[in-house]
């Protein structure tokens, strides 16, 4: 019987104290120079040298190069020119003389001997410097860029660690839209028109706030500059209007089985969007964590058997949250339209007028697959795929499932919720005339440190799901493309899971 239950709203993450909310100590500082139109010196002619000197032209300075030898890229360098600033070639080597009036100097030196005379004549003009690969000799130093100008994203680790610097960059540039340059470039272009039809304060803050969404929401490019008008309209109507007349919207996204990694971009942009969060209690502190730190997040789950929140409460809390003008996300474990009731709650957000959106996510069936590197279409052993309820709405077997038509050798039959009615699925199988030595999986917490899998026949169903000793949700998988898993058990991976390995007749744990 499951119990009722009202939504709880968990607590924001929030500083322990006053002084673990001030700022911590910088291993540098992060700051932007303006280099339009400035003298930048670069020594040396290589490769390396070419690449700095083509970071400062593109930043707008006229790049002052002194090499008595040029690296092809360099020489190709010059040869082109720059988008945006431009170079001086001095067919020499540098002195202390040509550091006067610079902004900032870039030596590639042969040696320390070397090294330490370009920083010292570069401290004593009063330039900023840096030696290339040399952090002892640099006043500062380049970190990874992401380039959306004129959004411009920088990244240090100080020097101790580029390749992660890198690697972080890659992960940024995931998150931003490929268009973000052209809707940064715009709001340059209207703001002083916002500013003039909108009062300062709430007014300008939604204006920019609903420009931003379109920005992360929008896939295309801005509307061309003849449009620009009718965007500037569209947004002032829309935050001109006062609050309780302002209609918020719904987005169902996919949580995924658990890891966080899991996540698809557009999932990652809601929950950083979100005014309110709506999570299920599968959902993992993990995936959470990726939300914006400011957003409210409420505990909705519904698990069969325990307490649960009943889901027309989560529907009248959904449709007073976007009355309010909020952006909710309500976040569902793996993909909101598998098993989800998903349905139910777009319908009644679309009777109400409400917006909404969906972002799918990782099923557990798939997650599942890959994770066990079986492929659930095998062309060999399966030919259709069937994901089944694992109990009905009163936590009985399923009456309105074809169970005849489950025992087709060439198909592969995942069920989900399915744990606690393992036995008499078996039995209801077995009764339609499957094979009872049919190749059966099972798994729960699936991507998570904590997966526990089983792998058997269908005849030991109940004793294999009684093995992995969760009460979480377990998934049970049937066709012959597992025929091969308890071989394989050894050889599958071990990093990350929590693996029982046993062998027992024809059923492992691993």
């Amino acid at each position: 019987m499951t119990v009722s239950r009202k939504p709880v709203e968990v607590p924001r993450p929030t500083a322990a104290s006053r002084e673990t909310s001030r700022m911590g100590p910088l291993a540098c500082l992060p700051v932007f120079f303006n280099l339009e139109g400035r003298k930048a010196v670069v020594a040396g002619g290589s490769a390396a040298a070419a690449w700095k000197a083509e970071l400062l032209a593109a930043s707008g300075a006229v790049v002052h190069v002194h090499a008595a030898e040029l690296s092809p890229e360099m020489e190709n360098l010059l040869q082109t020119g720059s988008v945006k600033g431009s170079f001086v070639h001095h067919a020499a080597t540098w002195s202390p003389a040509c550091l006067s009036s610079a902004a900032l100097a870039i030596a590639d030196a042969e040696d320390d001997s070397e090294a330490e005379a370009f920083a010292e004549s570069a401290r004593s003009a009063g330039v900023p410097y840096n030696v290339i690969d040399n952090p002892g000799h640099c006043a500062f130093q380049f970190g990874s860029i992401v380039n959306r100008s004129p959004v411009v994203i920088g990244i240090s680790t100080n020097g101790v660690a580029p390749i992660l610097g890198q690697a972080i960059r890659r992960r940024i540039e995931t998150l931003l839209p490929r268009t973000l340059s052209d809707w940064a470039a715009l709001a340059g272009r209207v703001r002083a028109d916002v500013m003039a039809r909108l009062a300062p304060g709430r007014p300008r803050r939604q204006f920019w706030e609903g420009f931003t969404e379109k920005a992360f929401g929008d896939e295309s490019a801005p509307r061309a500059e003849d449009d620009m008008p009718a965007l500037v309209d569209e947004l002032c109507a829309r935050n001109s209007t006062s609050h309780a007349e302002t209609k918020g919207k719904v987005t169902l996204v996919g949580a995924g089985p658990g890891a966080a990694d899991h996540l698809t971009i557009k999932a990652v942009r809601a929950l950083q969007g979100a005014d309110v969060i709506l999570f299920d209690d599968l959902v993992s502190s993990d995936v959470l964590e990726l939300a914006r730190r400011e957003a409210r997040r409420m505990m909705v789950g519904k698990r069969g058997g325990r307490e649960s929140c009943r889901q027309e409460d989560i529907n009248e809390l959904m449709l007073t949250l976007a009355r309010q003008g909020k952006s909710v996300v309500r976040l569902k474990s793996g993909d909101p339209m598998i098993f989800g009731r998903a349905g139910e709650e777009i319908d009644m957000l679309e009777r109400e007028g409400i917006e909404v959106s969906v972002v799918p996510g990782i099923t557990a069936a798939t997650a599942m697959a890959s994770g066990l590197k079986v492929s659930l279409t095998h062309r060999d052993h399966a030919q259709s795929v069937r994901f089944v309820t694992g109990h009905s709405r009163k936590g009985e077997l399923p009456d309105t499932v074809d169970w005849q038509a489950l025992t087709d050798p060439a198909a592969t039959t995942v069920f989900y919720m399915g744990g606690r009615m393992s036995g008499r699925i078996r039995d209801r199988l077995l009764s339609e005339g499957c094979n009872p030595a049919l190749p059966v999986c099972a798994m729960a917490n699936i991507s998570r440190p904590e997966e526990v899998r089983w792998a058997g026949q269908l005849s030991d169903l109940e004793q294999g799901v009684g093995t992995l000793s969760t009460d979480g949700p377990v998934l049970i998988a049937l066709g012959e493309v597992f025929h091969r898993l308890s071989e394989k058990t050894n050889a599958l991976p071990s990093g990350g899971f929590a693996e029982l390995r046993r062998a027992s007749g024809n059923q492992a744990i691993f």
